[in-house]
């Protein structure tokens, strides 16, 4: 798999990268602790090996709204409602993470006192990985659930418009073993930030993925990136374009965060987050989420839980196995292995990202001496 993938890769220390983009984020605008939590959010995902969402997306998702001026760098809750084990916020337009974390803690501390919080936030932004939110709650040795929607991609079944985001549901659950039961996917098959990678490393879009005006497949990775801005191209949902592989059934939880990320908060859905407005020009694209916390304590108890939960994952891994396979993972179990060998060898950074973050450092006058062809503080991983 490393091999595969990242053989062409440099590979670079993560504390390096996380002051990168922390310091890339204070040169846009964004106060110095929130750059802070901002880039931790986004190494987590570079850790856990979910490249769709970390570094490569520093500059085309956050940076460049900022400077197109459709994201705001200092992000101003407000509190629209505080309902015991409830309440709504309001980011004005500002840094997901900042307004999911807060928002998480929040929906932690509920949960801490009724044994459930809840937290739906309205006019915010991308957050990064859902399960970043949701593995808080895992810390706290509680169930985090989130969801939030996105710009349209997918269409429904039995049509070829882009109507639903990728629409996360994520799960974290705290389990006896030394990783937590983590379940963080989008409700399409696959997702644009997937797609951005395939685009960086040059290869086509797998079959099935995404879909023209006619329901026909599409392959060139670079003009599905633009139609799919476009609104001519649309991801499939989980399950496929149809029926006959249960695509009714990604559509549906597609729709139920779409609900959830809209109708609780009094937000926005759907076309509304295409991010242009009538005349074409960019606008905030005012994205909706929701925070859950659940503390096992209130009901058999922590303990009793972590065992059962962890009792149940071993039996999955356990289990007979297909033919010419030998191994069963549970979810979260790879990207806590793909953690483990990157906390030794570092994060890999493509070629075309390489390109990316010097012309960044040129462009702020960053004092980071990237040696790309000789790492710099790097371990290169043996693939033989």
């Amino acid at each position: 798999m490393f091999e595969d993938d990242y053989k062409d890769h440099a590979w670079v220390n993560f504390d390096v990268l996380e002051k990168f983009m922390a310091d890339c984020l204070v040169c846009s605008g964004v106060p110095i602790e929130d750059a802070k939590i901002i880039a931790n959010v986004l190494i987590e995902s570079d850790k856990r090996g979910i490249d769709s969402h970390g570094i490569g997306r520093l500059k085309s998702i956050y940076l460049d709204r900022i400077e197109m001026g459709i994201l705001n760098p200092t992000t101003k809750i407000d509190v629209i409602t505080d309902k015991k084990a409830t309440a709504v916020l309001d980011a004005n337009n500002g840094m997901g993470h900042i307004a999911g974390v807060n928002a998480m803690k929040m929906a932690i501390k509920k949960a801490r006192e009724y044994g459930i919080g809840m937290i739906a936030v309205r006019n915010s932004s991308h957050y990064g990985i859902a399960g970043y939110y949701a593995t808080m709650a895992v810390d706290s040795g509680m169930i985090g659930i989130t969801g939030t929607n996105a710009r349209p991609s997918i269409a429904p079944t039995f049509g070829v418009e882009n109507m639903l985001g990728t629409n996360p549901l994520t799960f974290g659950i705290p389990t006896d073993e030394e990783f937590p039961f983590v379940l963080d996917c989008a409700t399409s098959i696959s997702q644009r930030g997937k797609i951005e990678v395939l685009d960086r490393a040059g290869e086509d879009t797998p079959e099935g993925w995404v879909i023209d005006q006619n329901g026909e497949p599409l392959h060139d990775t670079h003009e599905i990136l633009a139609d799919l801005t476009k609104g001519i191209a649309a991801l499939a949902p989980l399950g496929g374009v149809d029926e006959k592989m249960a695509g009714y059934k990604g559509y549906g939880y597609a729709t139920v965060v779409e609900i959830l990320c809209a109708a609780l908060q009094n937000g926005s859905w759907m076309k509304a987050l295409n991010g242009i407005d009538e005349n074409k020009k960019p606008v905030p694209y005012r994205l909706g989420h929701f925070f859950i916390a659940i503390d096992p304590e209130f009901f058999m108890g922590t303990e009793t839980f972590k065992m059962i939960a962890g009792n149940i994952c071993r039996e999955l891994r356990a289990s007979k196995k297909a033919p010419g396979h030998d191994r069963i993972y549970t979810a979260g179990e790879k990207e806590w292995e793909a953690r483990k060998f990157r906390e030794k060898h570092g994060c890999p950074i493509s070629k075309n990202l390489q390109k990316v973050i010097k012309s960044l450092c040129t462009r702020w006058g960053l004092d980071f001496k990237w040696e790309f062809d000789l790492p710099l503080v790097i371990n290169e991983p043996d693939f033989s």
